[in-house]
C-alpha cells in the first residue's frame, strides 16, 4: 500500500539527504521529483521534509560545519530501542558515529557504520513514523546495500535485526540477496563488482519510484546532475542511477506491478 503509518522493526522507513548546498538541493530535487518542501525551522537546523500530496516522503538537511564538501543519502532502519541497537552494532563489529539522540517528540536515532564501512541510520519512531508514502511516483520504493562482502554484511545485519536472507530467482546467492522480516522482503544486498573503484566505500543506495524513468534522467542532467547508469530494463522494472550536483548518488525505478 502506498500510504504508511508505521513500519516493522528492521524495515527501511526513512531516507534523508545531507548536503553542503541545501538551497541547490531543494531546487534540484524539486525539479526532478516535483517535491514540495516544509522547513522545520531554525531550531531544527532548517531540516526540510519533502512532500508528495502533503505526505512526507524524505528529508533534506544542511551539512554540519567541518563535514566533507559532498552530499549523501542515508537509509534509516526502523528500530525499537536505539540504545539496545547501538550495543548490538558495537558487538557485531560496527561503530556508532552519532547518537543515540532524542529528536524532541519525533523519535530517537543513531548513525552508524557496519563492519564493512557502510553508513546507515536507525530510527526509533515516536511522532514521526517514517515515510508516509511509498511505492508510488516520487516516493521511496527500495533500499539496497552495496557491499564487497555479502556474507559479512549479512552476519552484521542479522546481529542487529532478525533478518532472513534469500537469493533472487535465477541469481547467484553471492551476487544478490534480499533480506526479509517475518517472511516479507524489505530490502536488498548487491555485491560490488571489481569494476567499482577500490576507493568507493560500501554504501546504501536509495531508490525512488518514477513513473517515467527516462524523463527523470533527462531532468537530472538538465538540472546539473549526472547520469551514472543509463535507463535500462530488468525483470524488476526500468531503472537508472543518478547523481545530484553536490555528489549524492540515488536511483530511480518504475517497478513492475
Amino acid at each position: 500500500m502506498p500510504e504508511q503509518d508505521g513500519y516493522d522493526p528492521g524495515t527501511p522507513s526513512w531516507v534523508d539527504l545531507t548536503t553542503p548546498d541545501l538551497e541547490g538541493a531543494l531546487r534540484f530535487y524539486g525539479g526532478v521529483f516535483g517535491w514540495e518542501f516544509e522547513d522545520a525551522g531554525e531550531e531544527a537546523g532548517h531540516y526540510h521534509q519533502a512532500l508528495v500530496r502533503g505526505r512526507r516522503v524524505a528529508g533534506l538537511g544542511p551539512a554540519q560545519p567541518g563535514s566533507p564538501p559532498m552530499a549523501y543519502w542515508t537509509t534509516y532502519l526502523s528500530g525499537t530501542d536505539v540504545d539496545a541497537h547501538a550495543a548490538a552494532i558495537a558487538e557485531a563489529g560496527g561503530t556508532v558515529m552519532f547518537g543515540p539522540l532524542e529528536v524532541t517528540g519525533q523519535g530517537r536515532m543513531l548513525i552508524a557504520v557496519d563492519a564493512e564501512g557502510a553508513m546507515f541510520g536507525i530510527w526509533e519512531p515516536q511522532g514521526h513514523k517514517g515515510a508516509q508514502l511509498v511505492n508510488e511516483n516520487a516516493a521511496l520504493t527500495w533500499n539496497q546495500l552495496m557491499s564487497r562482502n555479502l556474507d559479512g554484511a549479512a552476519r552484521f545485519l542479522g546481529s542487529v535485526f532478525p533478518y532472513a536472507f534469500e537469493a533472487l530467482p535465477e541469481t547467484p546467492f553471492d551476487a544478490y540477496r534480499v533480506f526479509t522480516i517475518s517472511g516479507r522482503v524489505v530490502g536488498g544486498m548487491l555485491a560490488m563488482s571489481e569494476e567499482v573503484p577500490a576507493e568507493a566505500p560500501p554504501h546504501w543506495l536509495t531508490y525512488f519510484w518514477l513513473d517515467d524513468v527516462d524523463a527523470g534522467a533527462r531532468r537530472t542532467q538538465e538540472l546539473g546532475g549526472e547520469l551514472m547508469r543509463e535507463p535500462q530494463d530488468s525483470p524488476y522494472g526500468r531503472s537508472a542511477t543518478l547523481r545530484d550536483p553536490q555528489g549524492a548518488v540515488f536511483a530511480v525505478i518504475r517497478g513492475v506491478n
